[in-house]
């Protein structure tokens, strides 16, 4: 599902540059007033918001005991790009939206490699706040990710990992929605919401 939704907004911003392109080449304009670096601009643009979309390929909640009652406190999103282009993890920003509270949260140069340690269990949440957010690299073949603190390829596999505020933890059927804002390209808006389960590790539906 969500391959065919990443194909079909390639596929819409594709034939929106061919009909932009057919028209400068034909010299019609819009309004009479449209230049070709009017056009131009439409194009490169265009080409940032396809080049700039990240997918989600799995997204993991833990469920903590806080203050007597089991909430999800750790989300856990593998993401992937879905065109080879530099995406610096410092101009992304997370917003989180519970209805009630509105917060964002910033990336505070904390990338690591996945190794062998357990998702929830790696020492980087040892540094989230709920203020912050980080990325443990799982697929980085040039290092770029934990080097330099860029996503440079479609092959880049990681997981943006973040701890919710303590307001803003859910209990089991709560939501809260999860906007993924790069400085260039397409958001990512997602709803989370707290299954029911036996066991802490969850995955969100």
């Amino acid at each position: 599902m969500r391959t065919g939704l990443a194909m079909l907004i390639v596929l819409i911003s594709l034939m929106l540059i061919v009909i932009t392109v057919g028209s400068v080449i034909n010299g019609q304009t819009i309004d009479g007033t449209t230049t070709e670096e009017d056009y131009n601009q439409i194009i490169e643009e265009t080409i940032d918001e396809i080049t700039g979309y990240i997918m989600i390929k799995d997204q993991k909640g833990k469920y903590d005991v806080i203050n007597g009652e089991a909430r999800i406190d750790k989300v856990a999103l593998w993401i992937k790009p879905l065109i080879s282009k530099d995406l610096t993890l410092s101009e992304i920003t997370i917003q989180l939206d519970d209805g009630e509270n509105v917060k964002l949260l910033k990336y505070d140069n904390d990338s690591e490699d996945i190794q062998s340690k357990s998702l929830f269990e790696h020492f980087i949440w040892d540094n989230m706040t709920g203020e912050n957010f980080g990325f443990i690299s799982i697929v980085d073949i040039d290092s770029s990710i934990i080097e330099y603190d860029i996503i440079n390829d479609c092959s880049d596999n990681a997981y943006l990992v973040f701890r919710l505020p303590e307001d803003m933890t859910l209990a089991k059927y709560e939501k809260i929605t999860v906007t993924i804002i790069p400085s260039t390209g397409l958001k990512r808006v997602i709803e989370l919401e707290a299954p029911f389960s036996i066991k802490p590790i969850v995955t969100f539906e």
